[in-house]
C-alpha cells in the first residue's frame, strides 16, 4: 500500500501490564498519535485545524489485537484515510513490532465537526489532500 504513512513508536515501561504487554487500551493513545502525525506530515497539524474551528472526533474505533507488544518493542504504526465522506473520514491503521509481526489491525470513524460540536463538511484542502490516498481499511475479521 504506497499511500501509508507511517509513524515510530518505542513501548515504554508505563504502558505494560504486570504481564508485559501492552495495555489494550494504549493502542487508541498510538492510533491518535500516528493521525496526528499523519496530518503533520500532511501540512495540517492538530493545533492548526482547531484554530480553524475544525476537530475530528472519533464516533467508533474498532481494534483487532494480533499479537502482543511488550516493553521496548519498537512500533511501526501504519495509518491511511479509507473513507472520506460529508462530513466523516475513517482511517485504517495497521501496527507491526520490529520483527513485522501484526501486533494490531484497527479502522476509527471520525466526523467532522466545529469546536462546539457542530458538524461541518471537511475543509476542501484537506479533503483534497486526503483522497487520493484512500485506501480500503485492513481487514478486521476471520
Amino acid at each position: 500500500m504506497a499511500s501509508l504513512f507511517c509513524h515510530q513508536h518505542r513501548v515504554s515501561y508505563a504502558e505494560c501490564t504486570v504481564g508485559n504487554h501492552v495495555y489494550h487500551a494504549r493502542y487508541l493513545d498510538f492510533l491518535e498519535a500516528a493521525r496526528g502525525e499523519f496530518l503533520r506530515a500532511l501540512g495540517a497539524t492538530v493545533a492548526t485545524l482547531q484554530a480553524q474551528d475544525t476537530i475530528f472526533p472519533v464516533i467508533e474505533a474498532r481494534l483487532r489485537y494480533q499479537y502482543p507488544a511488550r516493553y521496548d518493542d519498537w512500533l511501526t504504526i501504519e495509518v491511511w484515510p479509507s473513507l472520506i465522506q460529508g462530513v466523516r473520514v475513517n482511517f485504517g491503521h495497521r501496527i507491526l513490532n520490529q520483527h513485522g509481526k501484526v501486533i494490531l489491525l484497527a479502522e476509527t470513524f471520525h466526523a467532522c465537526t466545529t469546536t462546539a460540536e457542530k458538524p461541518k463538511r471537511i475543509p476542501p484542502e484537506l479533503a483534497a489532500q486526503l483522497t487520493p490516498l484512500i485506501a480500503p481499511p485492513a481487514r478486521l475479521t476471520g
